[in-house]
């Protein structure tokens, strides 16, 4: 504006009454305020870079820790259960289809190992082979012996009636010749006696060995068969609908094609349930002080930088554990999603921001603008076109911004780093 009013008076047609001496003075006067105007303005412009106002609102103070996504509840997709049975204790994974498969009950999700269990068949079939001998062996061995004392059985009832026979034809022979063959005829029966126990006792004890070979051969049989059953379990399908992840091994490293999987924890791959999902995060020893059970917080996403969840926290550990080798102690700290987004999938990074305290309110200026010197803590303050520099009383801060107690009011102009060219100024103290 004052270009252009110096322009149109020096453009003005000359009058009779003004001289080129008066022309000269106001042309001089205009062009000292263009400089003067010139230097307030950059001077400003330059302050202005360098300074905030110190303004009344709302104070946030939030831990900001990183975290995974993961379902509160899901099926466990898991090996054979009765491995341990047969002694395998390791199952390693030959073929798994990928993560993030969506399937339906009843779809492949990936198949083990069975070298070992082909192994313990072969060997159960070469056991079974010897067992079947044995039982055949055993068979005949009790076939011969039964028969033979059958056989025995029947020549002493020979011998007694033979015996007999000559009795009854010895009627008028010595009295001692009808009682040796009285003798021999009851000694005979005794002999019949005692061998028909023997062969009852012979019977019952072919029985036991029959029925101890038999059953070994049962074993062996059962045993194959649920070897056979077992090989089946090593090919695994899902019990469920719903999208595939990989399990974790006890170094947090998800299993893969390769991966060992033990007996004792056999799961392989889950099924999420993605209604009900929650962010697992770590804090540090200073933070951990801060979080409660309860508190808000925002839950952002890496894979989604426009959604941003609410969520609740449901837990924090109360005993600090090390991770990747860190001596460092890391608290676990669980957060639940309260809202549901179909774009969001376990495994997915997610930045937390929990809120652990609010005040409404209250005065605040950047962290910059304070400065300290022997303990005090002081800003330096605009004040027209000289500087102040005055104590404040702090409050809370966070990675932004701190309250101000006192010593300060909305409104006020602060510096952001030590104005350059100012003197030594001694501080106003707080009264």
């Amino acid at each position: 504006q004052i270009i252009f009013l110096s322009i149109f008076i020096v453009h003005q047609p000359k009058s009779n009454h003004m001289n080129k001496k008066r022309i000269a003075y106001i042309v001089g006067a205009i062009v000292l305020l263009i400089v003067i105007y010139s230097f307030f303005k950059s001077s400003n412009d330059k302050d202005a870079s360098l300074t905030a106002e110190v303004v009344k609102g709302t104070f946030l103070n939030e831990v900001f820790i990183s975290g995974e996504a993961q379902s509160t509840s899901s099926k466990s997709i898991d090996g054979p259960s009765g491995a341990r049975r047969f002694q395998i204790y390791e199952l390693k994974i030959q073929d798994l289809i990928p993560e993030g498969s969506i399937v339906k009950k009843g779809d492949y999700i990936g198949k083990l190992d069975v070298s070992e269990v082909n192994r313990k068949i072969s060997e159960a079939q070469i056991n079974l082979e010897s067992a079947q001998s044995k039982y055949t062996t055993q068979q005949l061995d009790t076939t011969l012996t039964l028969k033979q004392e059958r056989n025995s059985i029947k020549d002493l009832l020979f011998n007694i009636e033979e015996d007999s026979l000559e009795l009854s034809r010895s009627i008028y022979e010595p009295p001692a010749t009808i009682r040796s063959l009285e003798i021999q005829i009851e000694k005979t029966a005794r002999d019949l006696k005692e061998k028909k126990a023997d062969y009852s006792i012979k019977k019952q004890q072919a029985d036991a060995k029959m029925i101890q070979v038999g059953n070994e051969v049962l074993k062996i049989e059962k045993k194959i068969q649920e070897l056979i059953d077992l090989q089946k379990q090593f090919t695994i399908f899902s019990d469920d609908d719903g999208m595939v992840t990989y399990a974790k091994e006890w170094n947090g490293n998800k299993k893969k094609v390769g991966s060992t999987v033990s007996t004792w924890q056999p799961t392989i791959a889950n099924l999420p349930d993605l209604t009900k999902m929650e962010s697992k995060t770590y804090s540090n020893e200073v933070d951990i002080r801060k979080i409660k059970k309860g508190l808000k917080a925002k839950i952002g996403f890496d894979a989604f930088p426009d959604i941003e969840l609410d969520g609740i926290v449901t837990d924090v550990a109360n005993v600090g554990e090390t991770k990747g080798g860190s001596d460092i102690k890391l608290f676990q700290v669980l957060i639940k999603l309260n809202e549901i987004n179909k774009n969001i999938r376990p495994g997915m990074t997610t930045s937390n921001r929990i809120l652990t305290k609010q005040e409404e309110d209250v005065l605040m200026v950047p962290l910059e603008a304070i400065f300290s010197k022997d303990s005090i803590s002081y800003t330096y303050v605009k004040s027209g076109y000289s500087i102040d520099k005055k104590q404040v009383e702090l409050g809370l801060s966070n990675n932004e911004v701190v309250i101000i107690e006192k010593g300060l009011k909305e409104g006020d102009v602060v510096y952001l780093n030590k104005p350059e060219d100012i003197d030594e100024k001694s501080i106003t103290l707080l009264e």
